[in-house]
């Protein structure tokens, strides 16, 4: 049963949600995810619906959300969309494009192969960015170990590919520990205490092979894993067969949603923020509204 909030006052704003909105969300918009960091954020998992009642937005924005959940658990997320949006609003979506990377892949592949170093180095990466989210057994997994090392050799092209992640990683010397809040460091000492505890029991039960297996299924369960990966024809296909009419490819800062550029959701200062990413949307039709007054 998914729990639906009350419908927003016509009065109060704002009209646009941003689901899974991590630590970039704006106040003029309604922002849910796993984890708030902050007051203006809303907990929730979205596995279970969409917490608003019908037709409440002008706008509904995602991004690198959609590929985190299996298949079925991203239909059920796009029809809630359709759901919480009201007839001509705009259904936003941000993910990893996978024909950019599968083509990148091919072409550096083959580079790789003619025997050109450089390509041979961005052949590496390309492979890592095709395949470790869908198969990390820990944090980072090796796209993270790769970003890391300050001995990396073809810097700018990992650069061009994620961005921001990139001078994230190379600035792991900061401590993590002092860029955490007082609250988030207890809620993650007392979720250790509870992990700790249980690996122990499966350990006692089962045996130290059952206890790796509870590590990992515990980490792929926590929503840094890819779960599905998307191309411009899936989307298009995951988006009409929820409903939506007018499906197109978007670059970073273009967008229907009034405004939009402002929020710097998708781009700073002309900088795409995920520059693996593709940008797509799409409408919900007038016609939705027509027959249910038919």
């Amino acid at each position: 049963m998914i729990r639906k909030f009350k419908s927003i006052p016509d009065e109060q704003t704002p009209r646009r949600l941003n689901i899974g909105c991590g630590r970039r969300y704006h106040r003029e918009w309604m922002n849910l995810d796993l984890e708030a960091n902050d007051p203006s954020v809303i907990r929730h998992d979205v596995t279970r619906g969409i917490p608003f009642a019908e037709e409440q937005f002008n706008a509904v924005y995602h991004s690198h959300v959609l590929e985190h959940l299996k298949p079925e658990q991203g239909r059920q997320l796009i029809a809630e969309c359709f759901r919480v949006l009201r007839p001509n609003g705009v259904l936003r979506i941000v993910v990893p494009d996978l024909e950019r990377i599968a083509w990148l892949y091919l072409e550096t592949h083959q580079q790789a192969w003619t025997g050109d170093e450089a390509s041979s180095v961005d052949y590496n990466w390309m492979k890592l960015e095709l395949l470790d989210q869908l198969v990390r057994e820990k944090s980072g997994g090796r796209m993270g170990k790769y970003m890391a090392d300050r001995e990396i050799r073809n810097s700018e092209f990992v650069h061009s590919r994620v961005g921001v992640e990139y001078s994230v990683c190379q600035e792991q010397v900061i401590s993590e520990d002092r860029k955490r809040s007082l609250t988030e460091r207890v809620s993650e000492s007392t979720f250790g205490f509870r992990r700790r505890m249980a690996r122990r029991f499966v350990r006692w039960i089962m045996g130290r092979h059952a206890e790796s297996a509870f590590d990992e299924g515990l980490f792929r369960s926590q929503g840094e894993v890819h779960r599905w990966m998307y191309d411009r024809f899936s989307l298009r296909d995951l988006c009409q067969n929820a409903g939506f009419v007018n499906f197109r490819v978007c670059h970073a800062d273009e967008s229907s949603i009034e405004g939009f550029e402002a929020f710097e959701l998708d781009a700073v200062d002309g900088l795409v923020r995920k520059p693996d990413s593709i940008f797509v949307e799409c409408v919900k039709p007038m016609a939705d509204c027509l027959a249910k007054t038919a």
